[in-house]
């Protein structure tokens, strides 16, 4: 009975990588794939491709709360997060089909350099 309850318990890392992940998502409009991703696998432990899909399963709570409170301001541009939402779902489905795919090793090499690249860009900016 106990190890079942031990395995119902939220582990304390993964909350602090939401907290910081979703305190990211809402103040800067980031906080899956560049906060929570590398915080999995070099803080927690988790293999990347893992990594990323617990990621993934955390954008929505993480979008509702960000809507919720945008919303209640009336900050909420909906035509534009339409549009948006409706090629996220196509580009998710074609993303999530290649992580499911693609090497471990690769997918850290892409994923580092997409960082580096956005890092580089803002930068610039």
């Amino acid at each position: 009975m106990l190890s079942r309850l031990q395995s119902l318990a939220l582990d304390p890392q993964l909350l602090a990588i939401g907290l910081g992940g979703g305190l990211l998502s809402g103040l800067l409009g980031v906080g899956g794939g560049i906060v929570m991703v590398p915080a999995l696998v070099l803080w927690a432990g988790y293999a990347q491709r893992d990594a990323h899909a617990i990621s993934l399963g955390a954008i929505i709570p993480i979008s509702i709360a960000g809507i919720a409170t945008y919303g209640m301001a009336g900050e909420v541009r909906y035509w534009p997060a339409i549009g948006l939402a409706a090629g996220s779902i196509v580009g998710a489905r074609i993303g999530a089909g290649w992580l499911a795919r693609i090497d471990e090793r690769l997918l850290k090499v892409v994923f580092g350099t997409f960082l580096v690249g956005v890092a580089a860009l803002l930068g610039l900016r």
